[in-house]
Parts: structure tokens; sequence; C-alpha cells
């Protein structure tokens, strides 16, 4: 048996397909443990070279309306048609233990067993957007293990749209006909993060109240400027139930990257996105290594002490951090 404890070892088994490794290199990267994070990233220091050929999406939608299921039938299409397929399910964090507690894979019952997909719950720990800190990371380590459309499913709450798109290829929203979001327009901000959108629940007597709610999402999209002059936000009807229209969504989506690729928009945004999670792994760096120094307990206790009592500034006391941490503060920011 591999051992998974040595990085070229664990990475060598990664490629070759190994389901053990790329749990293992997931936890890694999900760990707190400063070893653990050591290892994960001498991990993915020799796997970047491997990745990046996946298809990147983004789910996004209200709780209720539909992603896992759709999910579940959209990904067995897939598989069925030759691709691997990774889902990256972000779920709610327990306030009280940190763990994930909705419990998404136990909703993907096809998906969850099939050899060509991997389902992979993960907690939001809190962070900003609801998707995990760690999700970034984790799609690099399932392209390097060769699957080919990689898809996040948030939880679909506040800022988790605008968080996925920055790390994904397309953003797809998920709505469904009567939830009123089509009559409100819905949030602006979510629109403009939208590549597709998905008319979801588009069966039996719903299939009327489908397009209707469609073509008016269509309307509401006409008034907004678009992302891109070469691409106008399509909108489709589908159902996770039935798995109607589901060719028709992929048969977007594959749009989609065509004509990014064409343009060149595709590889300049992933460009982009490499180099902000270049700087957001730069904050995390710095924000675990303030907090693994050995007086940095109670140095912050007081300046959360002071915080508290409002005798003081928080970016102050901030700026008294970094001068602690040896961080000279200069006439310009970077």
């Amino acid at each position: 048996m591999a051992d998974l404890t040595d990085p070229d070892t664990l990475a060598t088994s990664l490629l070759g397909g190994s389901r053990a490794a790329l749990s293992k290199a997931i936890t890694l990267v999900e760990s707190t443990r400063a070893d653990h994070r050591a290892m994960a990233a001498a991990v993915l220091d020799r796997l970047a070279p491997r990745t990046g050929g996946a298809i990147r999406i983004g789910l996004s939608g209200v709780p209720g309306v539909g992603k896992s299921t759709l999910l579940d039938a959209f990904g067995s299409m897939m598989t069925a048609k030759g691709h691997k397929v990774a889902v990256l399910a972000v779920d709610p964090s327990s306030v009280r233990s940190g763990g994930s507690i909705l419990g998404d894979k136990t909703r993907m019952a096809r998906l969850s067993v099939d050899r060509n997909a991997y389902v992979r719950p993960s907690p939001s720990s809190g962070t900003l957007g609801g998707v995990a800190a760690q999700t970034r990371e984790t799609m690099l380590l399932c392209e390097a293990a060769g699957f080919d459309v990689v898809i996040v499913e948030t939880m679909g709450v506040g800022q988790a749209e605008v968080a996925v798109a920055d790390m994904v290829d397309l953003v797809l929203l998920l709505m469904i006909p009567g939830g009123g979001d089509e009559l409100q327009g819905i949030k602006k901000g979510i629109l403009e993060v939208a590549d597709i959108i998905a008319m979801n629940k588009a069966d039996g007597a719903n299939v009327e109240a489908a397009k209707a709610a469609a073509s008016e999402i269509r309307s509401a999209m006409n008034i907004l400027a678009p992302r891109s002059a070469a691409w106008r936000v399509p909108v489709v009807t589908v159902s996770g139930a039935t798995g109607g229209g589901l060719d028709a969504l992929w048969g977007e989506i594959d749009r989609f990257r065509e004509v990014h690729r064409e343009n060149g928009a595709w590889d300049e945004r992933r460009a982009e996105q490499r180099v902000r999670w270049l700087w957001s792994s730069l904050d995390a760096a710095i924000r675990r290594r303030v907090l693994s120094g050995a007086d940095w307990p109670t140095e912050i206790a007081a300046g959360e002490a002071a915080v508290r009592s409002g005798g003081r500034a928080p970016s102050a006391v901030a700026e008294d951090i970094l001068d602690h941490l040896g961080l000279r503060r200069g006439e310009a920011e970077p």
C-alpha cells in the first residue's frame, strides 16, 4: 500500500486516480494543523502543472431550489457521456462542532455511488459567502485526479454567488417558478454574476409556470449591462426530477466555454483568478502565522480587551499587531 504520508507518493497516487489519495489530500488542505498545511502545499505544488483541464462550474440558488436533486441528475447524465464529475458541496457549518450539517451527499443517491463521480461535502467553517476557504485547492486536486467537470455547489446565501464567481469559469444560477424571485427581478448583484440561468422544476403542472418565469427573467436581464459583449446570458428550463432540459443546459455550458476560449477571455479570467488566489492565500497564511506565535494569545487578548471596551480603535490595534510581527509601516501600501 502506498505511503500517503510522503508528498511525492501522495501526488503520484492521486495522479494515478487513487480515490484514497484524493480524499487524503483534500483532508490535508482542509486541516488547520501546521504540518498538514505544509504537506498540502507541497502536494499542490507538485500537482500544479497537471491541473486546469476541467471546466469549473459554480452552482448557486436559494435553499429549496433543488440544487442537489439537479446535480444528481446532471452529474449522472455527464458520467453517462464519458465525463468524470466532481461535486464540492459547501454546507453551512454547525456553530457547535464546525462540521457540515446539511448532508448534501445523502441527497445525491446516484452520483455518490457512481465510479466516475466524486462528491465531497465540505463545511463552510464561517467563510464569507459560504464557500469553503480551501475550495480552490480542492478543485485543483480533483482536476489532477482526472475529473474534467468540477462543480461547486454553494449554500445559496448572500455573498456566496459573488465569492464562487471568483474561482470558477462560469456561474449557473438555479431558480424555481413561483418563488417570488422572478417577479422581483431578484437581487441585481446575483444576476450580474450569473452566466447561465436555469429555471428548475419545469415538470408536470409546473411546465407552463416555469416557461413564463423564464420569460420574465429574460426580460429582466435585458435591462442589465452584459458582462461581456460576446455573451448574452441564456435562461433555460430544466427538471432535476425528470432530467428534462439537462442536455440543453450542457449545450449552453459547452457553448459558453467555446465562445470565451475563442476570444481569449477564458485564459485571461483564469490568470486573474490565480493572482487573486495568491493574495487570498497570503492573507490566510499571515493570519495563521500571527495566531500561531507563542506570545500571541496574550497579545491578541489584550488587543481584543482594548477594542471591546471602546478604549482603542480596531485599526490602530491591528497596526500594533503587525508591528509586533515585525512588519514595518511604510509610506505606501503595496
